[in-house]
Parts: structure tokens; C-alpha cells; sequence
């Protein structure tokens, strides 16, 4: 079969029987390669238990599922025909012949029936598997829990409580005292990634080595060395005389005078260098300022004051390295007496709960599989189960999971194996050029290192790696990849990870890349003045909600005048057709007001918009609205909850309304006014309610109830939004979460909400036809015909940690003016690396688009401060750019195809809740029929004369028939006492007396009775059946006592009566009924038998054989009006 050149490569790189770490460009197709590889690996005939393919993402993982389960099913139900086409362009075309094509039909239900599955799973879940695998080697419970990011932060909360109000908070005091601004969950969360660390002894030595601390070093020796005797007089006279001169010597005078009072240490240092050195950004940054201080009239007339002055100067310079790399060092002992505390609770913790955090999962798994001890039994195992690994987003995974799949590999090409003759593959794929996830522990350079390592490995097993590459963009039109391509060229290309080449399959599909002109910072007040606006408001004129008006218009537009060009995969025809909001993705680089006001913009044009991609819970409006309700059910008291409650769109009060009630009342609290009111009846009705059940129902049950019996879903969505269901649904959840954590209540769970920060990430949907704002992080692996990136100006490269790492140590970050010069060149390389993990962000953000790429911005842009405007701008002079004038302002563009034409093709409808429903039949409800019982047939129960009442009757016949039950296999001269024994126990108390009693027992010595309680006739026989003489209606008894003999079914019925018949004939009308519906029911049981009905009269110890006819009559009477 002949293909084109970009599909035989994904057909090279998906063969099966080859090792392979492949690297592809964005957008050429990797899922596809990946699941083409597994189709392949099973058309091979390898079991789909002994793959292996690790994903990033839960979402990934369920796509490529998705995507081989979706193959596979077509493959079952494809023609002959089309099936060897669809093999041949798989690359599965070298078997032939109705057999492969029986095979590959086959696949889809062997897939499913694998015990476990497929695995196709994150590496968190693989870990996880595994250690529930072999918890005893690993050390963890068999039934540990996995630990999310929010019960994770809240158990290090409460061990930062634990180190507060224990004997050791004077570390903490420490740490505050040392870094007033941290925060200290972003410290803790920081730390604990970093456990093994800080679990190991603290490396004073190596750490004095790095920062060149000497082991004998004092600081009463630096503070001797530089304040030497006559220190305070010298400074003392330079204040004297800075106050005699102008305004800037003066200030420094200020500056100086608190010095002369206090005793030297550390901080004067830091106090003298703030007058007597240069700054950070000056020519010689911290040296003394002996040319500029004093000022020159000061120097020319007190020369000698002066040359003493400098000396103290270059005393304070020359000790600044060695205050800095004291502190330093300082420092870094704090951070790990701090951290190896924490760490030691926190794991503690976590062993007493059974909890495992995401970073164990993989740290215990990679303890399991290089323990000496039972690792090889382990990999022996495990080994048994996979011969086929696949990894995916290579250059995303993290150096500590790398060392997870090494050590699962090492058998693949050295060692003992479980089945040393089965062949074994590896395939990696992924992109450096897309490595953006640096602060879950990626490093792009593994991505290089582990390629080596399998290269070398595995040709010393004779089984080469193949190191292909894919190219060929099937998204993007050629005009925007010819722009990535002279963006990242020479150091930018280098800093992504290697400058490669791009090419568009599609390369007819018209393309466009625009860049609308800068719009320039506002330099007035940043957010509003007014009193009644929120204070986080920004101005009309700030230069963010400008953008954010400019880009809503220009989509307005866009959709109401430009047209789109589409390409048909099966026909390769150009079409156009209509643009709508569904079309356009909004990229930027962090969640900040440019991200808030462009929603909001959007909105306020009345463009359809998703929202945010993620959402804080407890900042959801309709959660507020929700919570408002809860608070007030927790306590009636609180006045500003029950407020907040009637003004949100649950009961829809004006402020008017809440006005008259609230300024007019007499009664203390608000709730008491509403319920002595008369004008709110619905609202009173449904607090009322509320409140009624908020003391038995769960909190999940309350808020359902709202939301569903008192309509409160529809409500709040119908003022805000679909997007709102979002955090209903979160809340709903987190009430879940809750109640499954202890016994729940609602303060509880106010309480406990509003400590956690939950965010929802809301799945984003290309079929919603709606405008999609995010960041470039959450659209990895997205596309969009028409992206935006407005948030390019100008960002300063800062350390976002507030710990580093490098050259094995972990530091407190400094501030750039108190940094050591031996932690220069590590903090320069972290920045570095920042800095080029954003160039990889803008190329990832940039090859999200398919056919049209607009770049704008608002504020300053240089591109030596790595503005993504100025690189893109700075790429367009150099392609075949034009210029256009819209709404009075230049557009740069670069064109590719023809763009100026009608549509002629017909947009998608996209799917919405208010499509028509069908018309459905009526259906009739059926009522729930009763069943009968045969003793409630109607007639008399009894005989004239009986003495007993129906209820006191009723109660001796249940202990008589308690006793006949349980009393046949007690042996004779014993149950008159056990007899006594289980009637005290009866419900119905002493309803017999002794007399009772022995004539009871009396039956069951009776020999003409015997048959009746033989220990083949079964006792108490439950029966149920649909009785035709009754028009079918259903019959529920209980049979005292069911004979089965060769011929003959006899069903006798105990009856207690103090009032008995001399005949048959003269057994009550109710009593016939009863045995009349056993007979007709016996009958369908047993229809080969002859059915016979007896009573047992307890009181005279006399059985009555009643006829067919006789209680057959009975039973017909019952329709009888």
C-alpha cells in the first residue's frame, strides 16, 4: 500500500516488533501512533495484559482507551473489504486471508474480557497498583487510602498545629523569625515534596563547603573585624556633620543615628550597607561608595573624618560576603530543622491514617522494586505481566518516575526474565519542545539522558532503539508553522530543547497569523475610586480591561464578518463555512485580572463563553448562595446569612424587600421579623421546611432538597449561568467527601468547608460551541481553528519557590540583594531554565491553532525581557508580512490561501439542552396490586357463643400456635417446662394459663394426631400464588402444617377456638374460605395430586376432613356480593 510520507512514518514508528523513542512534534499525531502501536501489538497476539502504556493525565489515558476501544469495536463489525483496508493502512498488512481478519474481529472482546483491563493508566495509578499488589514488601496497608491535594494540605495543617503547641515550636518561632513572609503551606507543601531530604542528616559540612563558611567562623569575630574601637565616635561625628549638609545627606544621618545606640550584629551590617554601598543595579553593584559618600563639600573640609569613614566603608563591603554566606547557611539549618520535623510528623501521620500521598505512590514503588531484598521477586512478577511498555508525554515525566520505569525495564535487556523467550518492547514518545510542567518535577534533559540510556542498553542487548521523528503537523496550515518555525530559531530554538523543522499536511489549508498593535500601559490609578464599587474593580482606562473590550469586539466581528476554511479528511476539498464562538481558544500565561476581565467582556457582549477553567469553590456565587442557606439552618441567629440568603436567586428578594423587613423590625434578629410576618408565605414555607429536617437529614440531603424538591438548581442557573452547575456539583461532592469522614453534621461541615480551597477544573468541551479562556498549561493536548494570546507583554523572571535545590542542597530563597555569590550561579541556572520553559510555553501556546493565530498585548514589550509580542513581532519581519488598517489601527499579518470567499458549507449544530423532545405514548399507571391474605377472605371466623374477643383470641391462638411449632422434637417429660420458657419471651405475654398448657401438650401425645406431627410433616409453610377463582388476584399464606405423602398433599390448619363445631358442615364461612384458596393453590403446586384440607380443633383435639366441594364453594362465595 502506498502512503504519504507522513503517514509511513507514523507507520514505521507504530511496528511493534522494534524498540522505538520517538519525538513528535506537536500536533503530528502521537495518540494515533500510540494506539495504532497497541492494535498492532494485539493483532501480534500478545495478551492485553501483558501491555503496559503509562499516560500523564487520567484524561489521556482515557482518550487513547476511548480511541482503541472505539477501533477495535469497528473492526468487529466492518465488511471483509473494508476491514483489510483499514489493516493495510494500520500497517497490519502482512498476514492475509480470512484468519487475521477472523483475529482482528476478536480483538474487541478479548480487550474487554482481560481480567483488570487493558492497562492503559497514569503512573500514579500503575504505582498504586502495585504497592496494593505487595503491600507487606512495601511496607503500607493493604487498604491505604489515596491522599488528594486537599486532604493533603489540611493534614499539614494540622501538623503545623501539632510542632505550634508542642515542645518544639521555638524551630517554628525560628522560622518566622527568619522569613516573616512565608507562607507557611506553601512551605510545607514545598517541603514535602522534598522528604527524603530533609528525612537524611543534615550535611553541615558540605553545606559550610558550598557557601564558603569556614567550620571555625564567628560572627563576634566579623562584628570585631569591622567595628573596631572608636567605631560609634567616628560615626557619631559623620551624623554631626550630614546634618550640617544637604537633604540627601540629612536622610542619611536618619539612617545612621539608631546605629550609634545598639550593640553590633548581623543586621547593623545590614543597616551600614544600605548607606555606605551601591546597589544591586549600580556599575560595581555593593561596593563601597567611597567616591559619592560624603558628598564632595563634606570630603574637601573634613578630610581626615572622611578617610576614616571610607575605611570603615571597604570594612563593611569586604564583610558582606561573609555576612551573606553566614545568613545563608543560617538559613538552610533552620529550613531542614524545620523541614526534618515536619517531614517526621507528617509521615507519621500519614502511617497512623493508612494515607499515602501522590509522591509516595511513586517513592514506595521505586523503594519496592530496588529493595535487595524483594525486588527480584517482585520484578519476577511483575515480569510475568508486562513484555510490552509504552510511555507517553516522555518529556513531562519526572526524574524520580523515570527511575520507576528503568528499574520495571532493567529485564527487558539483561537479567533473568519470567519468560526469557518472549519478545519484548519499549516504546517512548514525546516532545521537549512541550516540556512545561517544571513544577511537577519535569526535566526536559531526562527526556535526552533516558533516551541514551535505553539506546545503550538495549544495543547491548542486540535489540536497537529506533529514533524517529514526526514532523508533519495534521493541525496547524503551513502560515502558522512557518511563523513557530522563525520564532524559535538559534538560542531560542536551543532554549526549547533543539530547532526543528515543521511541515503542514495539509499543506493547501489557508492559514492566517496576526499581531494587533500593543496596547500601552495606563499610568492612572489601577483599580476604581468610586465607594460602591469592589475594590478590586479595575478602572475603565487600565490597560488589561481595554484589552479585554478590544478582543470581546473584535470576536463580535469576526463571527459577523470573516468566514472559515475547513478541510474535508476524506475528500482533501477546501470548504468555508461561518465562524461562532465554538472556534475561538484564549490563551494566557497565568490566571491574573486579564484572564477575570475577558470573561467578563465576553459576557457583557453577549458572546457565549465557557468561563473559567478553573474555579475556586468557596469563591462560586452559587455556592455562597447555597452556604448563605446552610449557615442560616446551622443558626437561626445569624442575621447576615438569612440576608445574603433572600437576595440571591433562591427566593429572588429585592432590596426593597429586604429593606422593609429588616429597618422596620421590632425583633432582635432577623429571622424572628420574617416569621412574624404575613407577606412572605413561599419563602417562610420553604425555610420552614428546611429547618424541620436540617436536624435528621444529612448535609448532602439538605442541599438536595433545596436544590431539587425546592427548585433551587433551576434558579440559580437560570440568573447564573450553566456554568454554575459546575460548583454545585463540586459542592455536592465535597458534602459526599465530608460525610464519609466521620459523623456528619451541618456546623461540621460549614466548618470544614470553609477551610478547605477546593478547585474545580472544568472539562473543557470543543463541541459547546462556546468561547474557551484558559491556560496554556490546561490546553495542552487542545486545539482551537482560531487561538488568541493576549497575555504577552513583559514578565519578570522571578523565583516563584520558596525553596531551591541544586548541587544536592536545598536553600531558602534569598532576595536578590542578599545573595551569596555561591548560590549566584545555581539561582542563575534555576532562572534560566524558568526562562526557557517559558519559550517552550509560548511554542506549545502558539501550535494550538489550526488555521488562524492572533497575538495581542497591553503593557511594555521588549524582547530582551522575553516578551512573547516582541519575539512574535520580531518573527513577522522576517516572513512575507502585510499590513491592514480595521477600526483606525495597523494589523500585521501573515496570509496563507484564499480567505475572501462565501461560505458553502453548513456549520455543525451544536448540541443544547433546548432541542425538541420526542413525542412519547401515554402510558396508563398501573396500580400495585394488593395480596390477599387467606385469612381475610370475609365470613365468620368463629362460632356463636365463643367467649374470647377477637384481639384476646386472636393472641391465644398465636401462643398455642408457638407452642404446636417449636415443641415436636422436645422430648416428653421436658416440655412443660420448656413450654413455660418460651411463653415468658411470647409478644403476647401470659396470654395461657397452666391449663392451657397441658392441653396443649396433650396433642402432641394424641396417637390419632401423631401423623399430624411426624417428623416428615413440615411446619409452617410459606405460599405464595395468583388464585384463578379470584380473577387471578394474588395470595400470600402460611400452613400450619403440610402433609406430603405418595398420592395425597393434605395442608391442616391449627385453629384454637374455645367454641367448636360437632360436623364439617359447620366449620365457619371464613375458615372454609382460608382452606379453600391452600386447596386451589396446593393445586397448581402439586396438579397430580389429590389436595386435601383439614382443621385441627385445639380445644377439643378433634381434626375435621373438609371436602373440595365444601371449601372450593367457600372460596367462589368470595366474589359472591
Amino acid at each position: 500500500m502506498i502512503r504519504d510520507a507522513a503517514s509511513q512514518n507514523q507507520v514505521d514508528a507504530a511496528d511493534p516488533h522494534r524498540n522505538t523513542w520517538l519525538s513528535a512534534n506537536a500536533g503530528s499525531g502521537k495518540t494515533r501512533v500510540l494506539t495504532d502501536r497497541v492494535a498492532r501489538l494485539l493483532l501480534d497476539g500478545v495478551s492485553p495484559q501483558n501491555i503496559l502504556c503509562l499516560t500523564y493525565t487520567k484524561a489521556a489515558a482515557s482518550e487513547m482507551q476511548n480511541r482503541l476501544f472505539q477501533r477495535l469495536g469497528a473492526w468487529s463489525m466492518l465488511s471483509d473489504a473494508d476491514l483489510r483496508k483499514d489493516l493495510q493502512r494500520l500497517g497490519a498488512d502482512d498476514k492475509s486471508g480470512q484468519i487475521s481478519l477472523s483475529e482482528a474481529r476478536c480483538l474487541f472482546a478479548r480487550a474487554i474480557e482481560t481480567p483488570g483491563g487493558l492497562k492503559i493508566q497514569t503512573i500514579h495509578s500503575f504505582c498504586s497498583s502495585v504497592l496494593r499488589r505487595f503491600p507487606l514488601e512495601a511496607g503500607v496497608s493493604p487498604q491505604f487510602v489515596e491522599l488528594d491535594e486537599t486532604a493533603a494540605e489540611l493534614l499539614q495543617e494540622e501538623c503545623l498545629d501539632d510542632i505550634a503547641e508542642g515542645p518544639n515550636k521555638d524551630i517554628l518561632r525560628r522560622v518566622l523569625d527568619r522569613f516573616p513572609s512565608v507562607e507557611l503551606l506553601k512551605l510545607t507543601a514545598a517541603i514535602s515534596k522534598e522528604s527524603r531530604y530533609f528525612l537524611a542528616p543534615f550535611d553541615e559540612a558540605g553545606l559550610r563547603r558550598d557557601l564558603s563558611v569556614r567550620p571555625d567562623f564567628k560572627v563576634s569575630d566579623l562584628i570585631e573585624a569591622v567595628f573596631e574601637p572608636g567605631w560609634k565616635k567616628t560615626l557619631s561625628d559623620l551624623i554631626t556633620v550630614l546634618r550640617t549638609s544637604g537633604k540627601n545627606d540629612q536622610k542619611d544621618a536618619a539612617k545612621l543615628d539608631p546605629i550609634c545606640s545598639q550593640s553590633p550584629d548581623l543586621s547593623t551590617l545590614r543597616d551600614l550597607e544600605d548607606v555606605f554601598l551601591y546597589g544591586d543595579k549600580a556599575k560595581a553593584p555593593f561596593a563601597a561608595r567611597v567616591d559619592r559618600f560624603p558628598t564632595k563639600p563634606i570630603q574637601k573640609a573634613h578630610p581626615d573624618l572622611v578617610e576614616t569613614v571610607h575605611e570603615f566603608m571597604e570594612s563593611v563591603a569586604d564583610a558582606r560576603e561573609q555576612r551573606l554566606s553566614f545568613l545563608a547557611f543560617e538559613r538552610a539549618q533552620t529550613l531542614h530543622q524545620f523541614g526534618s520535623l515536619f517531614v517526621q510528623i507528617y509521615e507519621a501521620k500519614k502511617l497512623e491514617r493508612g494515607v499515602l500521598d501522590f509522591d509516595d505512590l511513586i517513592e514506595k514503588t521505586l523503594f519496592l522494586l530496588k529493595d535487595s531484598k524483594v525486588a527480584q521477586w517482585v520484578l519476577y512478577r511483575l515480569d510475568g505481566g508486562i513484555d510490552h511498555l509504552l510511555v507517553d508525554e516522555a518529556q513531562d515525566t519526572s526524574p524520580i518516575q523515570w527511575s520507576v520505569i528503568e528499574a520495571l525495564t532493567q529485564e527487558f535487556s539483561s537479567g533473568a526474565s519470567a519468560r526469557e523467550n518472549q519478545k519484548r518492547t519499549v516504546f517512548v514518545v514525546g516532545d521537549k519542545k512541550q516540556s512545561i510542567y517544571s513544577f511537577q518535577g519535569a526535566d526536559p534533559k531526562e527526556f535526552d539522558r533516558m533516551r541514551a540510556h535505553f539506546d545503550q542498553a538495549l544495543n547491548e542487548a542486540q535489540t536497537p532503539l529506533q529514533t524517529p521523528e514526526l514532523r508533519h503537523s495534521f493541525r496547524s496550515s503551513s502560515a502558522i508553522l512557518n511563523i513557530v518555525d522563525h520564532v524559535f530559531q538559534g538560542d531560542r530554538g536551543d532554549a526549547i530543547g533543539g530547532t526543528a523543522a515543521h511541515f503542514a499536511f495539509n499543506d493547501d489549508l489557508p492559514g492566517r497569523v496576526d499581531i494587533w498593535p500593543l496596547i500601552e500601559k495606563s499610568d492612572d490609578a489601577e483599580y476604581g475610586q468610586d465607594w460602591f464599587e469592589p475594590i478590586d474593580t479595575l478602572q475603565e482606562s487600565h490597560h488589561d480591561v481595554r484589552l479585554a473590550e478590544q478582543i470581546a469586539d473584535e470576536i463580535g466581528k469576526t463571527i459577523a464578518q470573516e468566514i472559515l476554511p475547513v478541510k474535508n479528511r476524506d475528500t482533501g476539498e477546501i470548504g468555508y463555512r461561518k465562524i461562532t464562538e465554538g472556534d475561538f481558544l484564549i490563551l494566557v500565561q497565568r490566571r491574573s485580572d486579564l484572564f477575570n476581565e475577558i470573561i467578563r467582556a465576553c459576557k457583557s457582549k453577549g458572546l457565549k463563553v465557557a468561563g473559567a477553567d478553573r474555579l475556586q469553590l468557596n469563591a462560586e456565587l452559587a455556592v455562597k448562595d447555597i452556604c448563605a442557606i446552610l449557615s442560616f439552618l446551622a443558626l437561626p441567629e445569624d442575621s447576615l446569612s438569612l440576608a445574603n440568603a433572600l437576595k440571591s436567586p433562591l427566593f429572588d428578594w429585592s432590596e426593597q424587600d429586604l429593606y422593609a423587613l429588616a429597618y422596620h423590625r421590632t425583633e432582635d434578629h432577623l429571622w424572628q421579623a420574617l416569621r412574624n410576618s404575613t407577606e412572605h408565605p413561599k419563602t417562610l414555607g420553604v425555610l420552614n421546611d428546611l429547618r424541620s429536617k436540617s436536624d435528621f437529614l444529612r448535609p448532602y440531603e439538605i442541599i438536595e432538597r433545596l436544590l431539587t424538591r425546592h427548585d433551587g438548581r433551576r434558579k440559580l442557573l437560570r440568573r447564573l449561568g450553566v456554568e454554575a452547575a459546575d460548583g454545585i456539583d463540586a459542592l455536592l461532592t465535597q458534602a459526599i467527601n465530608y460525610e464519609s469522614k466521620g459523623t456528619p453534621s451541618l456546623t461540621g461541615f460549614l466548618c470544614w468547608l470553609e477551610s478547605e480551597m477546593t478547585e474545580i477544573k472544568r472539562q473543557s468541551d470543543s463541541q459547546s460551541d462556546e468561547i474557551r479562556v484558559m491556560t496554556v498549561h490546561g490546553a495542552k493536548g487542545l486545539e482551537a481553528p482560531i487561538v488568541i494570546l493576549p497575555d504577552t507583554a513583559d514578565r519578570q523572571n522571578r523565583l516563584q519557590d520558596a525553596i531551591v535545590k541544586f548541587d544536592g542542597q536545598i536553600h531558602w530563597k534569598p532576595a536578590s540583594d542578599e545573595t551569596p555569590s555561591a548560590l549566584q550561579d545555581g539561582l542563575s541556572a534555576i532562572k534560566d531554565a524558568q526562562e526557557n520553559e517559558r519559550m517552550r510555553l509560548l511554542y506549545v501556546a502558539m501550535t494550538r491553532a489550526e488555521n488562524w493565530l492572533i497575538v495581542c498585548g497591553a503593557g511594555q514589550s521588549n524582547i530582551d525581557k522575553g516578551s512573547w509580542y516582541a519575539i512574535v513581532d520580531a518573527a513577522l519581519d522576517h516572513a512575507d508580512r502585510f499590513e491592514i488598517v480595521r477600526n483606525g489601527e495597523v494589523i500585521k499579518r501573515v496570509e496563507f490561501g484564499d480567505w475572501h470567499t462565501t461560505p458553502t458549507l453548513q456549520n455543525k449544530v451544536a448540541n443544547t439542552s433546548s432541542a425538541p423532545l420526542p413525542t412519547l405514548q401515554s402510558i396508563e399507571p398501573s396500580m400495585p396490586t394488593k395480596t390477599l391474605s387467606p385469612s381475610d377472605l370475609g365470613g365468620a371466623k368463629a362460632l356463636a357463643g365463643e367467649p374470647h374477643s377477637e384481639e384476646d383470641g386472636l393472641a391465644r391462638g398465636r401462643a398455642i400456635h408457638h407452642l404446636l411449632e417449636n415443641m415436636t422434637r422436645v422430648p416428653a417429660d421436658e416440655r412443660s417446662k420448656f413450654a413455660t420458657k418460651i411463653l415468658a419471651n411470647h409478644p403476647d405475654g401470659p396470654v395461657l394459663n397452666q391449663s392451657d398448657i397441658d392441653q396443649t401438650i396433650a396433642l402432641l401425645d394424641d396417637q390419632k394426631l401423631s401423623w399430624i406431627f411426624a417428623p416428615n410433616a413440615i411446619k409452617e409453610v410459606p405460599i405464595s400464588t395468583n388464585l384463578p377463582t379470584l380473577n387471578g388476584a394474588r395470595m400470600h399464606g402460611i400452613i400450619d402444617r403440610l402433609v406430603i405423602e405418595d398420592e395425597t398433599i393434605t395442608a391442616v390448619d391449627f385453629k384454637s377456638n374455645s367454641t367448636t363445631p360437632t360436623s364439617a358442615s359447620e366449620t365457619p364461612e371464613g375458615i372454609l374460605r382460608q382452606m379453600g384458596a391452600y386447596a386451589e393453590a396446593l393445586s397448581q403446586i402439586y396438579p397430580d395430586k389429590q389436595i386435601k384440607t383439614a382443621i385441627l380443633w385445639t380445644e377439643t383435639a378433634e381434626i375435621f376432613d373438609l371436602s373440595n366441594d365444601l371449601v372450593s364453594s367457600a372460596l367462589a362465595r368470595v366474589n359472591t356480593p
